[in-house]
């Protein structure tokens, strides 16, 4: 599902425009990104929660070349679903 969709669905089942709905969802996902930025997680009860994750530097190499190279210190985000999401995928 693409966010044109997501958009569309959400402006179907609450009767709002198309352009009410893709601020209510802008507006959501700005909330979840600042959330993560500033306290490094986020628990969307029913979904699952959101988490900051420090990844180390390390050794990589380019799979082209073969050439050795340095993979920098980042950031990521880890997603873990909650326990209703995990029974409603697995039935």
């Amino acid at each position: 599902m693409t966010k044109a969709e997501l958009v569309a669905k959400i402006a179907e089942d609450t009767n709002l425009t198309q352009s009410q709905a893709a601020k209510a969802l802008n507006s959501l996902l700005e909330t979840i990104l600042d959330e993560i930025k500033n306290t490094g997680n986020i628990t969307l009860a029913g979904l699952g929660s959101f988490n900051l994750v420090n990844r180390a530097a390390r050794a990589g190499f380019n799979p082209k070349t073969r050439e050795p190279l340095r993979i920098p210190a980042s950031k990521s985000v880890r997603f873990r679903p909650a326990k209703g999401l995990k029974e409603s995928i697995n039935g």
